[in-house]
């Protein structure tokens, strides 16, 4: 018994270690393709910024500009804009790393779900991005430049704030639009029923309002636009994880059938 045991344990510890040198070497990597592309965006670090920037930009009065309050933020705050640049970029790269380490204590089912699932996060949080870029920003910048008007306030707003709203915003709904894969997820795995899901619907939707409300500016468009799409992705994944419901098995067929 002993000796089972004490043969065991080395073979368990050079598991873990094989494990964990294997995840060290997918780290790595990762963070080698993120280093390069950013390398390669770097010298481009003023155009992406002033890119970055552009909806408040244009939102601002005639004569208004952009401040800089620290000293290194001139410097810093656009490298910190390209550095997330170049980790959506090279987002696929870490993805197909952490697939890799994963992948092979997965059944055969479970991959055939995992990659598609990883490929429309991946789709749908630059979407929820782009949806933030586009549309939220611009609404919400010229809805609080109209404030600014009639009070013969001066809008100008420092880089490094800038840079915090919109981390914060772009996080916001890039995980809002992750809504669809987390009820389909919940559903194939059997976690909760469809049934369930649908019938806690209003709750769904009050929890929306409030949320938007903790992480979007405070006023009701910018929450409005949080909330009614997550409403609406809430709903688009009750409509994809249909397609998902897991098929009883032969027991619970058979149990069903004695029953009845």
């Amino acid at each position: 018994m002993t000796e089972n045991n004490s043969t065991e344990e080395p073979g368990l510890q050079e598991t873990f270690l094989s494990h964990l040198f294997e995840l060290r070497d997918r780290v790595i990597k990762s963070a080698i393709a993120i280093i390069i592309v950013f390398v390669s965006l770097v010298y481009w670090a003023p155009d992406i910024f002033h890119l970055f920037a552009q909806p408040l930009l244009e939102a601002l009065p005639a004569g208004g500009k952009m401040i800089v309050t620290d000293v290194t933020g001139s410097f810093f705050v656009p490298m910190k804009v390209t550095m997330l640049v170049a980790f959506l970029i090279a987002l696929p790269v870490v993805m197909y790393q952490l697939w890799a380490f994963i992948a092979p204590g997965l059944y055969l089912h479970e991959r055939k779900l995992i990659l598609p699932l990883v490929v429309s996060s991946y789709t749908l949080f630059i979407i929820g991005m782009a949806f933030a870029y586009f549309l939220v920003f611009p609404t919400v910048f010229k809805f609080m430049a109209s404030y600014n008007a009639p009070l013969g306030a001066e809008m100008s707003t420092d880089i490094d704030n800038y840079l915090s709203f919109a981390m914060t915003t772009f996080l916001a709904f890039g995980i809002t639009f992750e809504v669809p894969v987390v009820v389909v997820v919940l559903v194939r795995m059997g976690m909760v029923p469809l049934a369930k899901l649908k019938e806690i619907r209003p709750y769904v939707i009050v929890g929306a309002f409030v949320i938007s409300a903790i992480v979007t500016p405070p006023d009701v468009l910018s929450q409005l636009l949080l909330a009614v799409p997550m409403t609406l992705l809430y709903e688009l994944g009750l409509l994809i994880a249909r397609f998902y419901v897991p098929k009883p098995s032969e027991d619970e067929v058979k149990a069903e059938g004695s029953e009845t």
